[in-house]
């Protein structure tokens, strides 16, 4: 498959596992996962087919591993990035002291005053590394780096996850743990 089929196919899954199942004629578990011959079908009857090696190949490939499949290889679901509600079931963790947010120049005095807010998901999202964050924020322009401090928002009481990609949650970051990357 090559690269701008595996894109196509990871948008229109991402679609269906994150914003709008019911859209495609799917039902997510509690948990945010859907049988894979299900998906499968109901995407082919919608007139875009996805072969199973297609989607094992989007879930290998994915260079931010946005999905992931059940142990018995039967379900897939969104690691994160949900506007659907989903629990996902992951357990506190204990962040590092900081991690990172890419987002656009245009909006980056508002988070500075307000903080990071999930908006329309069930999270805010936050990357292990400077460099990821800047990938993230580039999709929206020219990126801003904003460091977070999540060590001592862990230490004031906030509780952070970590999906099975690497991503960070945590519900909202106030704008006291906040700062532009120097």
């Amino acid at each position: 498959m090559d690269e701008k089929r595996q894109v196509k196919v990871s948008k229109y899954l991402s679609r269906a596992l994150r914003h709008q199942p019911e859209r495609l004629g799917i039902a997510l578990d509690p948990a945010g996962w859907a049988d894979i011959g299900e998906l499968l079908a109901a995407c082919a009857a919608r007139g875009f087919e996805v072969t199973r090696a297609e989607l094992d190949l989007v879930v290998e490939r994915s260079d931010k591993q946005r999905f992931a499949l059940s142990e018995d290889g039967l379900r897939i679901r969104a690691n994160q990035g949900h506007t659907v509600a989903v629990e996902l079931g992951l357990p506190p963790a204990d962040p590092p002291e900081e991690l990172f947010h890419g987002t656009a120049g245009r909006v980056v005095d508002t988070i500075l005053a307000e903080g990071l807010k999930a908006m329309d998901r069930h999270d805010v999202h936050l990357s292990p590394d400077a460099d990821t964050a800047r990938r993230v924020g580039a999709r929206r322009g020219r990126p801003v780096v904003l460091v977070v401090e999540s060590g001592r928002m862990h230490r004031d009481g906030h509780v952070f996850r970590v999906s099975a990609n690497g991503v960070w949650l945590v519900a909202a970051v106030p704008a006291e743990y906040v700062r532009r990357e120097s």
